[in-house]
């Protein structure tokens, strides 16, 4: 998805549209009808065009919003697994030159996971990516999601949304006049869809009349796109039977499942320009195995995006289904890995403990599905309330994220969280930006008694996610609760936690009035 359909209001899943969702919308188109102060400018990448830093200002606006929908999802596993892909693009981009030092530096490079179950996935301002939980359920192999990310990423080192930005300065305002008018409409009409069909008409005019300039850019993007992913060595495969899928769909006239569609048309052009590129590399008609791991991956991301009750009960008993032996092995982890998921969903811990058992027999001779299959019955144990038994199944020595936030959680639940303190600290040291991982540090603390220390970590999980007046709140709370301690008889206080936590509280201070002054700039 381009910039020009990245702020539209976004429709969650099961037809919900938040009012906050559409306010968010139009606070945050309203931006762009603001010019940044002189001072807080750089120097611009091209005439008249949005600088770095006020395009991350933006894109940092968006991602605040995006951690509050409902359907954002931080799920370690998945997050690893497309992580692991996207961090092999970003280091081919950087060898092309794709990706320039002061990108590199200025924007986020992040990837936000929705629970959406369309297939999708949307470059935002600032280095931001969103990805549907829809697109890694039907992807074939990591190179077509490597197709899609590598293709995404272009739009942003090429600046295609500042440029974006730019051209639309002048529609802005008559879309958010036609989104203003369709909110109205819908509160006073018995029938919503009355309203949201004026704001949909206001932006379907607004995309025509961006559609010939984005052209270029999606032209440019699968270009930049297709040579980034072969230089992190996927398989062209990847990206031919990526498109031959989005051929498919597009001559089904989009049957609204492929919303990528709809922002990323298949022109003539598109379709004769990538066919040649497919062409001029060797193999590319040779199909790519299903792997075991990435046919597991994708069962995961079906299932979490909570496709409703009778539908896991059906994946809970494809298993003993006559098709299921037909299957390949790659096939048959999947079935099995979706089954065991959907068991644990359902609360029915002792038959996803079976299945579980049959996907880790199944995984043996394949390492990185062995230990997709370990990681979920671990999972299933947690959930189930056996913590003692996820802890038998996990290393806490583990420098992986999923196994590491795991363990933790295990050993939270077992009230034995000391091992674990020290690992998930060194982690949030390097990753300050893990609000998860946060959030997790702090339920260590608790268990530990550790009021303060857990009271900052929460803090530091709020900043992560752009909340800044939420971990304010939090860190007047540990000072409060510091004051508090030194007035109680022969209490002793950790002056260095509390050096830390008026220094961390300066600095978020800083933030809200900074955010507040934004706010206040925009009205």
């Amino acid at each position: 998805m381009t910039a020009s359909s990245d702020f539209h209001p976004r429709q969650p899943s099961g037809g919900r549209r938040p009012l906050r969702a559409l306010c968010a919308a139009l606070a945050i188109a309203a931006q762009l009808l603001i010019p940044v102060p002189a001072a807080a400018q750089l120097p611009s990448m091209g005439d008249g065009e949005m600088t770095a830093a006020a395009e991350r200002h933006l894109g940092d606006t968006i991602a605040r919003e995006l951690y509050r929908d409902p359907d954002y999802i931080d799920d370690p596993v998945l997050l690893e697994y497309v992580n692991d892909i996207w961090q092999k693009l970003l280091g081919a981009a950087r060898m092309r030159g794709e990706l320039t030092p002061e990108l590199e530096e200025r924007f986020a490079w992040t990837i936000l996971l929705g629970r959406d179950r369309t297939i999708n996935a949307f470059a935002l301002p600032g280095g931001y990516l969103g990805v549907n939980l829809g697109l890694i359920a039907v992807v074939g192999s990591r190179d077509e999601l490597a197709t899609v990310l590598g293709h995404e990423m272009s739009h942003v080192t090429q600046r295609h949304i500042a440029r974006m930005m730019t051209s639309q300065n002048k529609q802005l305002p008559l879309m958010l006049a036609g989104m203003i008018l369709g909110m109205i409409a819908a509160s006073k009409s018995r029938q919503p869809d009355a309203g949201q069909a004026v704001m949909m008409g206001s932006q379907a005019a607004f995309m025509q009349n961006q559609l010939s300039f984005s052209r270029d850019m999606e032209r440019e993007a699968d270009r930049i796109g297709f040579g980034v992913m072969s230089q992190a060595g996927f398989a062209p495969q990847g990206a031919a039977s990526m498109f031959e899928k989005l051929q498919y769909a597009s001559r089904l006239n989009d049957n609204g499942s492929y919303p990528y569609l709809r922002s990323h048309p298949l022109t003539g052009e598109r379709i004769a320009d990538m066919q040649a590129r497919f062409q001029m590399q060797p193999g590319t008609k040779t199909p790519l195995p299903l792997l075991m791991d990435h046919s597991m991956i994708s069962a995961r991301a079906r299932v979490l995006t909570r496709p409703g009750v009778d539908v896991l009960r059906q994946w809970v008993d494809v298993p003993s289904g006559s098709e299921f032996a037909r299957s390949s092995p790659a096939q048959q982890a999947g079935l099995l890995y979706a089954a065991a998921l959907s068991a644990s969903e359902l609360r029915d811990y002792k038959t996803a403990r079976a299945l579980a058992q049959q996907l880790q027999t199944r995984t043996a001779g394949d390492p990185a599905a062995a230990r997709l299959a370990r990681l979920l019955s671990a999972e299933i144990e947690l959930a189930a309330g056996a913590a003692p038994a996820a802890t038998a199944l996990l290393n806490p020595k583990a420098q992986d994220r999923p196994e590491m936030l795991l363990a933790a959680q295990a050993a939270a639940a077992t009230r034995n969280p000391a091992p674990m303190v020290q690992p998930l600290r060194d982690w949030v040291a390097t990753h300050p930006r893990d609000a998860t991982a946060w959030r997790t540090l702090s339920s260590l603390y608790g268990a530990q008694n550790d009021a303060v220390r857990a009271i900052r970590a929460d803090a530091e999980a709020n900043v992560a996610t752009l909340d800044y007046p939420a971990a304010r709140d939090r860190l007047k709370a540990a000072q409060d609760l510091i004051r508090a301690s030194a007035r109680a008889p022969g209490a002793t206080v950790d002056n260095y936690e509390a050096s830390i936590i008026d220094t961390r509280a300066r600095a978020v201070e800083a933030l809200v009035k900074e955010q507040a002054a934004d706010m206040r700039a925009n009205r």
